[in-house]
């Protein structure tokens, strides 16, 4: 007689499987954590999957989810039973005995990429040192995670006077700091947005001279672009410095207690150069090289005018895949990508675009990408920071309804405030 029974038959559930595999399915963290992570194959034989949380690899060294890919769903809440965030040590500085302000860009109210590397540059000036690295932004602060970012103590300065381009108001204030504090070094972001032009203000009223293109600094020695970035000048560290970016590492491992301290009072003159506001243009007069925001069309826009509706709306300039160009919805010089136009958007909107390689290489230096896209598993949701998986007509005919409403509300409070 055979010893066989059902009871000793080993039962497989494909949906389990399948499940297991994939990663963007609601199901995946607990079907992983239901099963260990092993499937039996065909063979009978199981199978360890690598990319679960805590798998030791054949190297002997364990796997850890760096880039939080465990987080639930396209909106980041978390599921049952999923890891808890690691809380990451608090760094104090209870009497600092010098400070190093970093005068950050804070494009849109927020820490850029530039910005955080240079907060992290000036926590390697510290060098270990009772010092403290203090934030000096002006107008509206809208970083949530100064904290991550590496900030000791915040000089936040509001006030009318200091929105929009407001370069002597701003110097007062900074020559107010530097009077106070007597910081070690001034640190600027070399760029267009505001830094360059206030950090050689500072240093001609301070009559100290200052470097810039900085990308290596140390206490003793500093390492400057020049010549168009064919050659590096060395120079000994001075007190103000504009650096580019990449100059130092972001800080990922501590978290800052981000103390506020105050200045005191500022007396403000009456400016000679007074802010009017920015003038109206062509969002699609603006080289798609040079555009801060792009709505780019793929091969999933079927309603064209309602596209090209929605950009101005919305006030951005239009791109397009590589399909829609060949197709002729768009002219050539809208192509995104390697064989087109490589962009550095602040925020760059794909509806229907799949994100083909060469795409995905064109919008590679974008600091936010949002995806419209009724596939869940295309690459370009995988690449984005928010994706929205629905129709592009329903969704760009929302954002038309409310950039109009916005817009419409934005009329009525200038002209009641002017009356």
């Amino acid at each position: 007689m055979s010893d066989f029974s059902l009871e000793n038959l080993l039962r497989r559930d494909p949906r389990a499987e399948w499940i297991a595999r994939n990663r963007l399915h609601p199901l995946h963290n607990e079907m992983l954590q239901a099963g260990s992570g092993e499937v039996r194959g065909p063979s009978g034989l199981l199978r360890k999957n690598p990319h679960i949380i805590g798998f030791i690899g054949p190297n002997g060294i364990k796997r850890i989810d760096r880039a939080n890919a465990s987080s639930a769903g396209l909106g980041g809440k978390k599921r049952s039973g999923e890891t808890k965030e690691v809380q990451l040590p608090l760094h104090t500085v209870e009497h600092p005995d010098f400070y190093i302000m970093v005068v950050a860009d804070m494009v849109g109210g927020r820490l850029t990429g530039h910005d955080k590397d240079i907060l992290g540059l000036a926590h390697q000036l510290v060098a270990k040192r009772n010092g403290a690295v203090t934030l000096v932004c002006f107008g509206e602060n809208k970083e949530a995670q100064c904290d991550l970012a590496g900030v000791d103590r915040l000089i936040h300065l509001e006030g009318n006077e200091y929105e929009g381009f407001a370069p002597e108001a701003r110097l007062i204030a900074l020559q107010q700091i530097e009077a106070q504090y007597q910081p070690d070094y001034w640190l600027f972001p070399d760029s267009v947005h505001g830094g360059t032009d206030l950090a050689c203000r500072l240093s001609a009223r301070l009559g100290e001279r200052l470097a810039t293109q900085a990308w290596q600094v140390s206490a003793e020695q500093t390492v400057c672009r020049g010549a168009s970035g064919s050659q590096d000048i060395s120079r000994d560290t001075p007190r103000i410095l504009t650096l580019l970016e990449e100059c130092g590492d972001a800080i990922d491992e501590t978290r800052h207690e981000v103390l506020p301290i105050s200045v005191d009072s500022i007396e403000q003159k009456s400016p000679s150069v007074v802010d009017k506001g920015l003038i109206a243009v062509d969002s699609n007069a603006v080289p798609l090289a040079e555009a801060e925001f792009i709505l780019s069309a793929g091969n999933g826009i079927h309603n064209w005018d309602q596209f090209h509706s929605t950009a101005a709306a919305l006030g951005a300039t239009e791109g397009a895949s590589r399909v829609a160009v060949d197709d002729g919805f768009m002219p050539r010089v809208r192509q995104v990508g390697a064989s087109g136009t490589w962009v550095t958007a602040r925020v760059y909107l794909a509806v229907g675009i799949s994100g083909a390689i060469q795409h995905m290489q064109g919008i590679g230096q974008c600091d936010k990408v949002i995806a419209i896209n009724t596939d869940a598993g295309c690459d370009m949701v995988k690449r984005a920071d928010l994706a929205v998986i629905a129709d592009s007509e329903e969704i760009l005919g929302e954002l038309t309804r409310l950039a109009q409403e916005y817009s419409s509300s934005k009329n009525q409070e200038e002209k009641s405030d002017a009356a």
